[in-house]
């Protein structure tokens, strides 16, 4: 029994979180949240695998709101000693692990955590957790069974970066049309180069050769109270996917695709060169908005957020 501290290293940015066991009754209780919609078909696979080899192998990848004694908990165990593991993986991302069995700091953890953290948010995972709650159901919180392996990240640490789309075909309009028919919501402008939105509620856009930005006039912003309508991808779903080229329903449309921000905006271009459409690169989704959706019970549209660096699956498992 016992803990792991995490860090993951991508260019500038580096991460420090903790690696446990989740109980599936704090899931079932509603103290681990979640923010997404699951497919029971994708749950059965995941049970089954579980309940095959008896182990959890691939982490769920949790958020917290950060606090103090957390953080030193942390720290303290970083400048304590090397990690006992320490690689750059292909994709170019460092992984470090430092083991907690001292029982005494595996307390200072938990009892810090159960004072300080009234809950977790789900940030990748979901299916994870579902399985693993139905795996976990009916078992004490003692038992290994009802355990589930998770790494908790304070919402400091983490990044997210744009969940950007590409619409393979501009639904019966010309270039010109959709420009006039995008005015009635939005002020447009041309960009000479390629931009990654830095502000809430801007879009750019790649159509026919040319890079636009696209900032939504006063009168179509949405309520700042609903945290499902504020997000930039639900604007542009309301605003342009659905109005104006036809993509109702993003889960089962064909003619839509979603590009991670982590491979920047060059294949929205290369995508809409090489066969037609339009491309939209998004502001990122904030933490905040993500921890305001599950607190309200809702849930984000799909492709919403993307979160790097990645888990690693492997590094640790848990069993039962």
């Amino acid at each position: 029994p016992g803990l792991f501290v995490y860090a993951q290293t991508m260019g500038d940015h580096h991460q420090l979180g903790i690696v446990g066991a989740a109980s599936a009754a704090d899931y079932e209780a509603g103290r681990i949240k979640k923010h997404e919609f699951t497919r029971p078909d994708k749950e059965d696979d995941r049970t089954r695998h579980v309940e095959a080899v008896r182990a959890h192998l691939g982490p769920v990848f949790v958020a917290f709101k950060a606090v103090n004694s957390i953080d030193a908990l942390i720290k303290a165990v970083v400048e304590g000693g090397a990690p006992e593991v320490d690689f750059i993986a292909e994709d170019g991302i460092r992984h470090a692990l430092w083991p907690v069995f001292d029982a005494a700091v595996v307390a200072a953890f938990e009892a810090a955590f159960k004072a300080e953290v009234p809950a977790l948010y789900i940030a990748d995972g979901h299916h994870r957790t579902a399985a693993a709650a139905r795996v976990g159901q009916g078992a004490g919180p003692d038992e290994a069974r009802g355990r589930f392996l998770t790494v908790a990240f304070p919402d400091t640490a983490l990044q997210i970066l744009a969940y950007n789309r590409v619409v393979h075909g501009l639904n019966g309009h010309s270039p010109e049309g959709l420009l006039d028919a995008l005015e009635a919501d939005w002020d447009l402008e041309p960009l000479l180069n390629a931009a990654q939105p830095t502000q809430p509620l801007s879009v750019s856009m790649y159509l026919d050769g040319q890079w636009y930005g696209l900032t939504l006039k006063d009168a179509a912003k949405p309520d700042p109270a609903d945290p499902v309508a504020r997000l930039d991808v639900s604007v542009v779903q309301a605003r342009i996917l659905s109005p104006l080229l036809g993509i109702v329903d993003p889960r089962t449309a064909k003619d839509i695709s979603f590009v991670g921000g982590v491979r920047g905006l060059a294949p929205l271009q290369a995508a809409v060169d090489d066969a037609g459409g339009v491309a939209f690169a998004l502001h990122p989704t904030s933490l905040q908005d993500l921890m305001d959706i599950a607190d309200a019970g809702e849930v984000m549209p799909p492709k919403s957020t993307w979160f790097e660096p990645k888990l690693r699956s492997g590094l640790v498992i848990s069993t039962f």
